[in-house]
């Protein structure tokens, strides 16, 4: 199927093309028509399926220019990911010409340059739901002209952490507004949460295409200790174009970046506590190709898109098993091959051999011979 076949612009499929994107992924071709129908919509969807395009063409062929309201608010749990969405969206209002602004709005930077953004009456907000919330309940952001709310990485941003904020948002809009939520998993509680929050939403669960071939799964075994080791000597024999290296625990990330640093292993880290300018010059670092290992928790990759990753290295097995196939599904993406490799410790083996059950994947033992 051909995106012509989905929606009729010319522009729009031609900035498409010049993203190098020719064909709608299949949740793209479930999804887009029941969108533009209005209808709300609930996506689960294996990381690196095109989500996100997902929610945004319909919006791109739904927005009036001419307009100064916001028509799409787009929720996203981490500053990383907001920014990331927004620059999806940038990248199509400028690849076809289209005059739909687009602005990030997230937490723990200036305010005043928030409300400057907003004064260029943009048509799309990507943001963290408590600055949001924050600028709706100083009226600086007019919630009641929104048409669509997407809320990214739901079974995040449902969960019973965030959701009240989020409900908070939802409520200061009008009752006729679409709700989109879309995800790579949803937990019950979360995909309850979603249906409760919605009028007879479609549901698409693509759950059964979790194991992606194009990537290859491997296992070391090792002591707690020696695992620095293995790391490093993983590093030197697979020589990857890009790694992530994945931790459970904030509190080792600095640790085993500045190790691997110590041994002449371009890296670089990122997690929560650390300065919003220091995690992106940390993405800045590893995207452009400077660091070649990004080390990095669950929770600050989540969602995050990089190019050309070759290789994910789980150091702490996750405790979530959905999680080992988000982390995995860093690499492997569009049609591209990629290497998931865990190092655990023998009392990690029979989590892996439930992680490997839910799943559907099998791996291989790595040699390095």
């Amino acid at each position: 199927m051909n995106f012509d076949q989905l929606f009729t612009s010319e522009p729009l499929i031609e900035a498409l093309r010049t993203m190098g994107i020719i064909c709608p992924t299949d949740i793209q071709q479930k999804a887009l028509q029941p969108i533009l129908e209005n209808k709300d919509i609930i996506a689960e969807a294996v990381t690196g399926s095109g989500k996100t395009l997902t929610y945004l063409l319909p919006s791109f062929l739904r927005i009036d220019a001419e307009s100064k309201a916001i028509h799409t608010l787009v929720l996203a749990p981490s500053h990383e990911l907001a920014l990331q969405i927004n620059e999806v969206a940038t990248q199509l209002a400028k690849a076809s010409n289209q005059d739909v602004r687009s602005i990030a709005i997230i937490g723990n930077v200036n305010i005043k340059r928030q409300l400057e953004a907003l004064k260029t009456k943009p048509h799309i907000i990507v943001g963290t739901p408590g600055r949001i919330l924050e600028l709706i309940k100083m009226k600086k952001l007019k919630a009641h002209s929104i048409k669509t709310i997407v809320i990214d990485e739901a079974d995040k941003l449902l969960s019973k952490d965030n959701s009240r904020v989020v409900n908070d948002i939802i409520k200061t809009t009008l009752r006729d507004r679409q709700l989109i939520a879309v995800s790579a998993s949803l937990k019950p509680a979360s995909l309850n949460l979603a249906q409760k929050i919605m009028k007879d939403p479609v549901i698409f669960s693509l759950t059964e295409f979790k194991s992606n071939a194009d990537i290859e799964h491997f296992v070391i075994e090792s002591t707690q200790r020696d695992k620095i080791k293995f790391l490093r000597k993983l590093i030197a024999a697979e020589k990857p174009k890009k790694a992530i290296v994945f931790l459970n625990r904030n509190e080792h990330i600095q640790e085993i970046n500045d190790r691997l640093n110590y041994h002449s292993i371009p890296s670089t880290c990122i997690f929560g506590s650390a300065k919003k300018s220091e995690r992106k010059k940390a993405l800045d670092t590893f995207r452009s190709g400077k660091a070649r290992v990004l080390i990095a928790s669950d929770l600050m990759a989540r969602g995050l898109d990089f190019e050309d990753v070759s290789h994910i290295i789980h150091l702490d097995l996750p405790d979530n098993p959905d999680e080992y196939i988000h982390r995995s599904g860093r690499t492997g993406r569009a049609g591209q091959s990629g290497t998931s490799i865990a190092i655990i410790t023998p009392s990690e083996l029979k989590h892996l051999y439930s992680i490997q059950r839910k799943n559907n994947f099998t791996y291989k033992t790595y040699s390095f011979i």
